[in-house]
């Protein structure tokens, strides 16, 4: 009788501690969007979408021009991209309208920047 409640007490203590690690982490969102941004020689980004829901937003930049170009926004950088080749920016945007541009020489003045809006 003794291990059936000893074992019982053990089965409720586990639920209990399960129970609790669940509830901890149930309004944790894993969820990103990714947008897919490519930088032109007419000085331009084109965005797969130009809003999407406050959070982890990861943005994939491609250089398909030959002049060299990066990637700003929300105080991250890409590398300077060459040609072809392409970057990862992830960054965690609150609500709200957030700006983008490109950083070299100009280029933003002419008119490769935007804003992107996290609902």
């Amino acid at each position: 009788m003794k291990r059936i409640l000893f074992l019982l007490a053990l089965a409720a203590a586990v639920a209990t501690v399960t129970l609790l690690a669940v509830v901890q982490f149930a309004g944790a969102s894993t969820n990103s969007t990714t947008v897919r941004v490519t930088a032109k020689d007419t000085l331009k980004f084109v965005l797969s979408r130009k809003k999407a829901p406050h959070g982890k937003t990861i943005f994939k930049v491609t250089n398909v021009g030959r002049l060299r170009h990066d990637f700003k926004i929300a105080g991250k950088k890409t590398k300077l991209l060459a040609h072809n080749q392409t970057a990862t920016l992830t960054v965690t945007l609150t609500k709200g309208k957030h700006a983008y541009k490109c950083t070299v020489d100009s280029h933003a003045a002419a008119g490769m920047k935007g804003i992107f809006t996290s609902t």
